[in-house]
């Protein structure tokens, strides 16, 4: 069990980074968070979020650093109870991860709210509507029986969760 705990865990964060790091290079969106600085340029330029983006975002690392690490914990125990065949503890293991998730969702609809950038409230909203949502699809958990299901699962997933911010995250 020990071991299947540390390799989500370990996983989890790793897939993260290397989301946030492909995607921000692949999703940018077309209005780029930074303001023409030229002098002339006109008068209704993009205004210049970029520092405030880049607050936004290190919370946004933090989160998915720190409350993934929760996830992927109670994701392991529910793995090792499935593997020994412990239906209510790997029940229950499934539960708390879902909590983790829907946890993770709200922290980032929380940290995006306050965003200068009104796209990126948008795409933090959106983000957080994503982990909500597999929160509560059994379906989700029912696919991870084993650490290579994980694996098989959850770099699609983290992929869709990191997205919406991904591209302002980079």
């Amino acid at each position: 069990m020990r071991r299947a705990i540390l390799a989500v865990a370990l996983g989890g964060v790793l897939l993260t980074g290397a989301a946030c790091g492909s995607d921000a290079k692949t999703a940018k969106p077309a209005a780029a968070p930074a303001a023409s600085t030229s002098p002339g340029g006109p008068a209704g330029s993009t205004p210049d979020y970029s520092a405030d983006t880049k607050l936004v975002c290190g919370r946004l690392e933090k989160i998915f650093n720190d409350d993934l690490e929760g996830f992927g914990t109670q994701v392991g125990k529910m793995i090792a109870y499935k593997e020994a065949k412990k239906v209510a503890e790997a029940a229950t293991a499934q539960k708390a991860a879902g909590v983790q998730l829907k946890t993770v969702g709200a922290k980032v609809k929380k940290e995006t709210a306050d965003a200068q950038d009104p796209q990126l409230q948008s795409a933090g909203a959106t983000s957080a509507a994503k982990f909500a949502k597999s929160a509560a699809d059994t379906a989700f958990f029912d696919r991870i029986k084993t650490t290579k299901d994980l694996d098989r699962t959850i770099e699609a997933q983290m992929s869709e969760w990191l997205t919406p911010v991904a591209g302002y995250c980079g």
